[in-house]
């Protein structure tokens, strides 16, 4: 199935990147804040994952826009309205800034630890464009 429900569909070699790279962004947040943890104490560490947490939202916001926009092959597949999916786009980020607020502001929780924890999905990109240069290589 796709990001947004349309009906059962192959996937394509793009959602398999991106699964791969959501898998990869969710192993460096943990490896962060295994560091952090062991740098800083829990409360680090709960920031990093809260940090990941924010990104990790914000990439399924994107994935769905994107698929959302994409043209549909079938044309009796359901696609919702781009209006709507703007709309929605537009709230999920106005509660990303507000549980970004939340956390620093209120929390106290460490902005670079919080960082740390958003550049997981950075981490992930370097990473996957690491293998891809590799498999080209080889």
């Amino acid at each position: 199935m796709s990001a947004i429900g349309d009906g059962p569909r192959a996937p394509s070699s793009s959602d398999t990147l991106l699964r791969r790279l959501a898998l990869t962004a969710c192993i460096c947040c943990a490896a962060m804040a295994a560091a952090a943890f062991a740098l800083a104490g829990g409360f680090a560490a709960l920031a990093v994952l809260g940090g990941g947490g924010l990104v990790a939202t914000s990439f399924g916001g994107i994935a769905r826009v994107a698929s959302a926009m994409m043209p549909v092959p079938d044309h009796r597949a359901r696609r919702p309205a781009r209006a709507l999916t703007l709309a929605v786009l537009v709230g999920r980020y106005g509660l990303l800034a507000f549980l970004a607020y939340v956390m620093i502001a209120r929390l106290r929780m460490p902005p670079l630890a919080l960082l740390a924890g958003a550049s997981s999905v950075v981490a992930a990109v370097a990473i996957e464009a690491g293998r891809l240069l590799l498999q080209r290589r080889h």
